[in-house]
């Protein structure tokens, strides 16, 4: 009960200004809409970006006009998981911008087949498709969204006074991948191979498709057991909303490791451990349905320790 009153326990000082993590949307807006602005003309639904913006703007202020009047934990919490929840629409956005570049994705596989041999994405789902473990599979990809609400609630039930800090990183994460991703377009196992044909890729051909995503979407099915629970909530997802984009790197990996360090920064053991065989299947699974590439998996674990320690030192300097 306490904890339900004190959501709503007007606060003596409220933030009077923006939160860290709003003005780090407000710049990632701010870049992609001077990008959109340079290539308007090539964009294929610029009106739509540019509107969409707007709305996120007005938003965002109308959440902190709310917040001011009502200054609670209850309405703070509330400006945070608009923006967590508007992730969803920033994402297929990266798309229509790296859609204009060139592909990139004959690059990757041609590392990927230099560095192991083969195509982990390719071989990992035929060497074990028994259904527990494809299950297994898609259960850890289908937890991303749920890991990232638990440690966001947790920071702001039970650790209250790192939550600021928390969402800051969670959010500043995802908009510095999404920048990666309209920098470097690479589409992913499942579009690329498709696209190229599965026994062109076997015999170690990987063409240069060029700006072949810009008008096609198209990827090849999910492998794995195709009738399992969790099967059917990864590809109800991947066709609710993804796009040929966002591959290098696993974002998936990156914030669920960034969601790791918090975890163990905070001193949470409890909750490290129950997530900890939750994250390694995770991990796994990036290839296993063919989402990513080996070496995307590799690139999202060095990019979280890099945004974990860079965005933990900027916070630092903008609170002193």
């Amino acid at each position: 009960m306490n904890t339900f009153t004190s959501l709503f326990k007007l606060d003596k000082k409220p933030i009077k200004g923006l939160l860290a993590a709003e003005w780090v949307m407000l710049g990632y807006l701010a870049l992609t809409l001077l990008l959109l602005l340079f290539t308007f003309t090539k964009a294929q639904q610029p009106m739509q970006m540019l509107w969409g913006r707007l709305q996120i703007v007005v938003m965002t202020i109308a959440l902190w006009g709310v917040y001011r009047m009502i200054p609670c934990r209850f309405t703070l919490f509330a400006r945070i998981a608009a923006q967590l929840a508007l992730l969803s629409w920033w994402y297929p956005d990266t798309y229509e911008f790296n859609r204009m570049f060139p592909n990139l994705d004959h690059l990757f596989a041609r590392w990927e087949q230099d560095w192991f041999g083969c195509q982990p994405a390719l071989l990992f789902s035929q060497q074990l498709s028994h259904p527990i473990f494809s299950e297994l599979m898609d259960l850890g990809y289908a937890a991303y969204y749920p890991m990232i609400v638990i440690v966001t609630l947790f920071f702001f039930l039970f650790n209250y006074e790192q939550f600021g800090k928390a969402s800051f990183i969670i959010l500043a994460s995802f908009f510095a991948y999404y920048i990666i991703y309209i920098a470097v377009p690479v589409a992913g196992p499942q579009y690329y191979f498709n696209a190229v044909g599965v026994d062109e890729i076997a015999r170690g051909v990987f063409p240069n498709i060029g700006h072949y995503f810009a008008d096609h979407q198209e990827a090849l099915r999910s492998p794995g057991y195709d009738e399992g629970f969790f099967y059917q909530m990864v590809a109800d997802a991947h066709d609710a909303g993804e796009r040929p984009t966002a591959a290098f790197p696993s974002s998936h990996v990156g914030v669920s490791t960034i969601l790791m360090l918090l975890v163990w920064q905070a001193r949470a053991r409890r909750l490290f451990f129950w997530m900890l065989p939750i994250y390694v299947l995770l991990c796994l699974s990036t290839v296993y349905i063919m989402a990513h590439y080996a070496i995307d998996v590799l690139g999202g674990w060095l990019s979280a320790i890099l945004f974990y320690a860079g965005l933990s030192f900027v916070y630092l300097k903008v609170k002193e």
